[in-house]
C-alpha cells in the first residue's frame, strides 16, 4: 500500500510548447490571474520581466504593488535557468539558493500576446499577457484549457490591473 496520497501522482505529466523562441519571449508580462503564492496575496499591478543575459541565464524581475496601485512596491529578483534548451519551454526558477522551481510554459500566443505558465503539481499558475488587460473570452478558453489538464479553477485569481 502506498503513501502517497498525493494528488498530483494522478495527473498526467504537464505538456509544454513545442518551442519558445526565448529572445521574442523575454520583455515585459502583465500577470492577469494565478493561483497565488504566499507573496503574491495582496499583489496588484503585477508584472514579470525576463531579460536574457549573455550566459544565457534569464533574468527575471517580479514587482508588484501591494493592496493597491498606491501601494508599497514589492520586487523579487528570482533568476531563471532553461531547463530543456530544445524547446526552452521548460525552465527552473530560483528564489532561494539551492532551491529551483519548476516552470512550465504551457500555453503561448503564436504572436506572443499572452503565456501561461504551469506548475506540475497545479499547485500554481501564471497566466500572463503583453498588455494589462485580457480578452474575456481569451480567458475563457484559458480557464477551460487548465481545468481540462487537472488544475482545480476556483483557486485561480484574478490580479488586478489598474494603471494610470
Amino acid at each position: 500500500m502506498s503513501c502517497n496520497n498525493s494528488a498530483s501522482s494522478e495527473l498526467p505529466e504537464m505538456k509544454t510548447v513545442e518551442y519558445v523562441d526565448i529572445e521574442r519571449y523575454m520583455g515585459d508580462w502583465y500577470v492577469i490571474a494565478n493561483i497565488p503564492t504566499f507573496i503574491e496575496k495582496r499583489a496588484t499591478n503585477a508584472i514579470e520581466s525576463y531579460r536574457l543575459s549573455d550566459e544565457g541565464i534569464i533574468e527575471t524581475t517580479f514587482s508588484f504593488y501591494e493592496d493597491s496601485p498606491d501601494g508599497e512596491k514589492k520586487i523579487y529578483k528570482p533568476t531563471g535557468y532553461i531547463h530543456n534548451k530544445e524547446t526552452n519551454a521548460e525552465w527552473r526558477m530560483q528564489f532561494v539558493w539551492p532551491f529551483k522551481m519548476p516552470f512550465l510554459i504551457i500555453t503561448l500566443d503564436e504572436d506572443y500576446e499572452y503565456t501561461v505558465i504551469g506548475y506540475p503539481s497545479r499547485k500554481y499558475v501564471w497566466i500572463m499577457a503583453r498588455k494589462p488587460q485580457m480578452s474575456d473570452e481569451v480567458y475563457r478558453s484559458i480557464i477551460g484549457d487548465l481545468e481540462e489538464i487537472g488544475y482545480d479553477i476556483s483557486k485561480i485569481k484574478k490580479v488586478p490591473q489598474s494603471w494610470k
